[in-house]
């Protein structure tokens, strides 16, 4: 068989599904490459979405015999074939500008945020087979949605010890962080920072926030702060002037409605403002805005 893929958010992050689906197909003796526009012939493309608001590719510009659909952004309830999604084969070398391995030791979520898919898509928590590592990694992007609450996670922090690479951490809970996890953080080579959330406003998070600042630097530390989904803007400033007291980096995220039932032009209108003016108020010491900006807008 002959099959074209195509990554219809871009080729920004890769798409591990897609990774997944060329690893299988290559397997079995199939061509497998990016779909050409106007000049591929294919026995089966497949298109993913990750993203509703992405606009969706143009069919006329594409000849298969078949065309399958597959992410968040086509329908929240698609999944790979099951033989595809046990597969832990990956073909990193459809993106080869990106030069770090991407990792899940669990999938799914103990919490059923209301803004939040994660729960609807992948269910409750549960550990997964790990994936092949990319030979060409310079780091690891660990894309957990919430690491520390995996049944399997002191196992995974082992395996991350031993490929002796810096690591990322994607999804971190703070309301469930204790000293064990803490001490297991720091020993491995962070990447970057340690991703937490504080997007609920009716929780408090303060006294969980000093508890881990005493085991990782706050330097380390960067909390996504979700604005225009439930909260005012005095809830907004109070969870920025606690993480700059703090000395951990803020990371604005404005609500995006996936069923973009919601009108962005009035989200970006209250809340586009933070991303280029008001959190740079609230920067803790020693971080450069024009970085901060950057880190804000592409992670």
């Amino acid at each position: 068989m002959r099959i074209g893929l195509l990554d219809v958010d871009g080729h920004n992050f890769p798409n591990v599904a897609l990774m997944k689906i060329a690893s299988w197909h290559r397997l079995r003796g199939d061509d497998v490459e990016w779909a050409m526009p106007m000049f591929g012939d294919y026995d089966r493309i497949y298109a993913s979405k990750v993203f509703t608001f992405t606009p969706d590719f143009d069919t006329m510009l594409y000849k298969a015999k078949e065309i399958v659909r597959g992410g968040t952004g086509y329908d929240i309830k698609s999944r790979l074939p099951d033989e595809i999604d046990r597969h832990t084969g990956l073909a990193y070398d459809l993106y080869p500008q990106h030069h770090f391995s991407v990792q899940f030791y669990s999938r799914g979520c103990i919490r059923h945020c209301p803004f939040c898919l994660v729960h609807d898509k992948e269910g409750g928590i549960h550990s997964v087979d790990p994936m092949a590592w990319n030979p060409r990694a310079e780091w690891i992007e660990v894309l957990d949605n919430n690491f520390f609450s995996g049944p399997r996670w002191r196992e995974a922090v082992e395996d991350l010890r031993r490929q002796r690479l810096p690591v990322k951490f994607h999804g971190v809970d703070v309301r469930i962080m204790d000293e064990e996890q803490a001490e297991a953080l720091n020993s491995v080579k962070m990447k970057g920072y340690v991703h937490i959330a504080w997007d609920l406003p009716q929780l408090d998070l303060t006294p969980r926030l000093e508890a881990m600042v005493k085991y990782i630097k706050p330097y380390k530390i960067a909390c996504y702060v979700l604005v225009g989904f439930n909260s005012t803007r005095e809830q907004d400033l109070h969870r920025l002037r606690t993480l700059k007291r703090l000395g951990i980096l803020p990371f604005v995220q404005p609500f995006r409605d996936y069923t973009n039932q919601r009108s962005r032009s009035s989200e970006s209108h209250s809340c586009g403002r933070w991303e280029t003016d008001s959190c740079e108020a609230f920067l803790p010491d020693g971080y450069g805005k024009g970085d901060n900006r950057r880190s804000m807008r592409h992670g």
